[in-house]
C-alpha cells in the first residue's frame, strides 16, 4: 500500500503557493515540493491532491491511502461532490477509480508535517525565483 500525504500552502489568500507531497510505502519514499503560482490555499490542497495521485498511479501500485489535513479536500472527495472545485473532483475521480482500492483520510495538522514542510519550500522556491 502506498500512504500518500498531501497539503498546499499559500503565503496569503490567495498568495504564492506550493504543494508537498510525500509518498511511503511498497520501497517507496519519495518527497515532491513544487510551485504552483498565486492562488488561495484550499485551491493550492486541491492541486496537491491531483498531483499526488498522478504520482501514486505512475507508481503502479493498486492499493492507495490519501492522508490530508485539509478537511475540504477530503469531504469532497469522500462526496465526490464539490460546488466551488468541481473541475478538481472532475480530474480526480478518474484517477482515484484507476486503483483497485483507494482510501482518503483527514489527519491533524501534526501527523502531517512532512508534506507541511515541503509545500512551505515550495512556497520559498516561488519566491526566489522572482528575485533572479
Amino acid at each position: 500500500m502506498l500512504e500518500v500525504y498531501i497539503d498546499g500552502a499559500s503565503a496569503g489568500n490567495p498568495g504564492s503557493s506550493g504543494i508537498g507531497i510525500f509518498i511511503k510505502g511498497e520501497g517507496h519514499q519519495i518527497r515532491i515540493s513544487e510551485p504552483v503560482g498565486m492562488m488561495d490555499n484550499h485551491t493550492a490542497e486541491f492541486h496537491a491532491l491531483i498531483r499526488g495521485l498522478k504520482e501514486a498511479q505512475k507508481l503502479g501500485s493498486s492499493l492507495v491511502s490519501v492522508r490530508s489535513d485539509s478537511k475540504i479536500v477530503v469531504s469532497s472527495i469522500e462526496k465526490r461532490y464539490a460546488k466551488h472545485y468541481a473541475h478538481f473532483i472532475d480530474e480526480a475521480l478518474p484517477l482515484i477509480d484507476s486503483f483497485d482500492l483507494f482510501f482518503i483520510k483527514w489527519i491533524p495538522d501534526d501527523q502531517n508535517k512532512a508534506a507541511d514542510r515541503l509545500a512551505r519550500e515550495a512556497i520559498l522556491m516561488n519566491t526566489n525565483e522572482k528575485r533572479d
